[in-house]
């Protein structure tokens, strides 16, 4: 049995064999979103981060910093889950870097998480994992990957 113990500052990166406007698309486009990031349909728009669960839950936050397509950053609040929803914001970048041979490094970092102790817990290791192997997937075939 692997225990794994939530940091503060979470960084996970992969190769996506497509171009960092692909990536940016699905990242930004809620039909895009909905297909991999666990039925969430996000917006990115007027600044905000714009995201609704096929419950229903709606919220938006505020985007930090905006680099099509290279780089973006937003708040993030786990308001998909009541206690998650009462800690305090932590922060999500996602850097699409150009590579040889049609490749793109995509790294996310979600940090400032010392406040949102919970949130930690549930976004690491499988938990941002599961969103990221959804995004290459749907990119590099076209079909979602559960």
């Amino acid at each position: 049995m692997t225990t794994m113990t939530a940091t503060t500052t979470q960084v996970y990166q992969l190769f996506i064999r497509a171009t960092p406007e692909a990536i940016w698309e699905a990242i930004t486009n809620p039909d895009f979103t909905e297909q991999y990031f666990h039925g969430v349909r996000a917006e990115f728009k007027d600044g905000r981060r714009f995201s609704t669960t096929q419950g229903g839950v709606s919220w938006d936050e505020p985007i930090i910093e905006q680099e099509p397509p290279r780089r973006l950053v937003h708040e993030w609040v786990s308001y998909y889950d009541p206690e998650m929803a009462a800690e305090e914001p932590s922060r999500v970048t996602w850097e699409i870097e150009p590579r040889d041979d049609g490749m793109c490094l995509l790294t996310l970092v979600h940090d400032q998480l010392e406040g949102a102790p919970k949130t930690a817990e549930s976004v690491s290791g499988t938990g941002w994992m599961f969103v990221l192997s959804g995004l290459k997937t749907l990119v590099e075939t076209g079909k979602p990957l559960a």
